[in-house]
Order: C-alpha cells, then structure tokens, then sequence
C-alpha cells in the first residue's frame, strides 16, 4: 500500500475517486492533488477547508497545461476526499516534464510532469519526516502532440517561461535539495505538516 498517491485534477473525479476508495478501504495511503498554475481547483480546496462556498468558484484564463486544471471547480471535485493540495507553477509542470521525458526515452505531457512536482514534493515530505514509502502518480499523457509548444524552445520564449531556472529547480529537487516553496494546504494535521 503506497504512502502516497499523487494526482493532478482535470474535472477532480480521479482525486475523488482515489481518495473514497482509500477512506473506503481504510487504508493509510494520502492522496495529494497538484493543481496547475492557472486553476481554480487548489482556491476551491482552500475554501471548502475555510467553509466557504466553493462550488461556483471561477478563475481567469486558461491552464497551459492540456487536460488538468479548470477555470471552474468541476461537481466531480470532492475536497474531504484529498488530503493535500498543491499550487505548481507552470515552468516548473513543464521542467519535470522535460526531465521525465529524458529519464524515460520518450516524450511524457505537461499533466504528467505537474504529478512528478507531486511527487518530488511528497518524497521531500517524507525525507524531511524520517519516513519511507512508496509514491504512485500516473503518466497521463504522451508528449508527441506538443512538438510545436512543450517540446518547441521557441513556444517557452513566447511564453516568458526561464526554461534554464526550471530546470536547476528540478535538478536540484531530484538530486534531494527540495522544490521550491509550493503553497500546499491539508485536509487535516498531518504528520507531514511543518
């Protein structure tokens, strides 16, 4: 049974449905949902933990990233069935996205490098708590399809992203120097928590 379980919400109902069967199964295992830059998902979170009204809550734009993150909390999203919920910039979604790609030999999406953030965060937990485990996540997407933006140098200059300083973040964060401060919020205590 792994420690953690990392997702990133396209409508919310993978987290959901993760979490209702852990709780279900009474398992220890925490669920971790790492919500894209431009996303309402993570303020949602934060309201329902606040009780506030959090179900019509609406953003700005768009996510860069294909298939997670909305501009609207989705009905499939249930906050009490995650345990913690990460805020990831995009540069660095798409910087652990390069790096995945490079470990694995073959082009990985930007959802799937916004679950790899999870996941260094989570190991970055356990490390700083003296705990061991193991971290399942979900390779979401191939990359084949974002030639022409993720995979494209001159797609980040359009985008202001500093491509050089995600991906020192990412390296020092997978050599073990820990991501950049992420805001995160719990569900309840946790261990894990500072």
């Amino acid at each position: 049974v792994p420690e953690w379980v990392v997702c990133s919400p396209g409508t919310g109902g993978t987290a959901a449905t993760l979490g209702s069967y852990v709780s279900y199964r009474r398992h220890d295992t925490l669920i971790l949902c790492a919500d894209p830059e431009v996303s309402v998902f993570y303020d949602g979170y934060c309201a329902a933990l606040a009780g506030a009204d959090w179900r019509e809550m609406t953003c700005e734009g768009g996510s860069r990233v294909e298939g997670i993150g909305r501009p609207r909390v989705e009905r499939s999203f249930i906050p009490t069935c995650v345990d913690a919920m990460l805020k990831v910039p995009d540069a660095l979604s798409l910087a652990a996205m390069r790096h995945v790609s490079a470990t694995l030999g073959r082009r990985v999406g930007g959802s799937t490098g916004t679950n790899f953030i999870g996941v260094l965060h989570a190991a970055q937990l356990m490390r700083d708590a003296g705990r061991d485990g193991s971290i399942v996540t979900i390779l979401c997407d191939a990359g084949e399809r974002y030639a022409h933006s993720y995979y494209d140098p001159a797609w980040y200059e359009r985008q202001g992203i500093d491509v050089a300083g995600a991906d020192a973040a990412i390296a020092a964060a997978v050599n073990g120097q820990g991501l950049p401060a992420l805001p995160c919020a719990w569900l309840e205590p946790s261990p894990y928590q500072a």
